[in-house]
């Protein structure tokens, strides 16, 4: 039978030093693979900013202009083209000086091609011009470049006293002065 007897204090140290060296080796080992599959692979494809709930102001000299609310807010600045995307769609608000809506803009989908100025908005599209016309339809386009708004798509106008259908139109970014393609609707007239 063998006695156990002390250990010295410098096969102690030994142990000691040889557990801690096995620690510091395990923990060493490569980090968990979900880590690693997670880094950008594709850049261009990444967006730089992702926002949800967006709820922001954008201002000229001082002075609020716009709102933009949206439940998602991607920019992708590394894109052959950059541009924005709202996935879950996007509100718009054009305020006049005293700070009261004056024009709104809502779809369910929007992408904003950054260098050519361009919007496209889809599904749903709802827009309340300076003069009180609701516009409605599926696709419209606003350029910002050439200050103008289009679609090829079925429209509805909603006037004070009347109502206007047709398919596509032109007109400025207001809103305001615009040509019906292929006009339809049921005007009042005075007899």
């Amino acid at each position: 039978m063998k006695i156990l007897q002390p250990l010295s204090s410098s096969s102690a140290k030994r142990i000691i030093f040889l557990v801690l060296l096995a620690l510091v080796i395990v923990g060493c080992k490569p980090r968990d693979v979900r880590l690693r599959a997670a880094a950008v692979t594709d850049r261009k494809a990444t967006p730089v900013l992702q926002a949800t709930d967006v709820n922001t102001i954008i201002s000229d000299s001082g002075i609020v202009r716009y709102r933009i609310k949206a439940p998602t807010w991607q920019i992708f600045d590394k894109a052959d083209t950059p541009y924005w995307e709202f996935p879950d769609g996007v509100y718009l608000e054009r305020f006049d000086e005293n700070l009261e809506p004056d024009a709104t803009v809502e779809a369910d989908y929007a992408f904003y091609n950054e260098p050519a100025q361009r919007w496209l908005l889809k599904g749903n599209v709802e827009a309340l011009n300076l003069e009180g016309e609701r516009f409605e339809t599926s696709l419209l386009y606003w350029d910002q470049k050439s200050e103008s708004v289009y679609s090829d798509s079925s429209i509805v106008i909603t006037r004070e006293s009347s109502i206007i259908k047709g398919v596509g139109f032109r007109s400025n970014q207001s809103m305001t002065q615009y040509t019906i393609l292929r006009p339809t609707g049921v005007f009042p007239i005075k007899d």
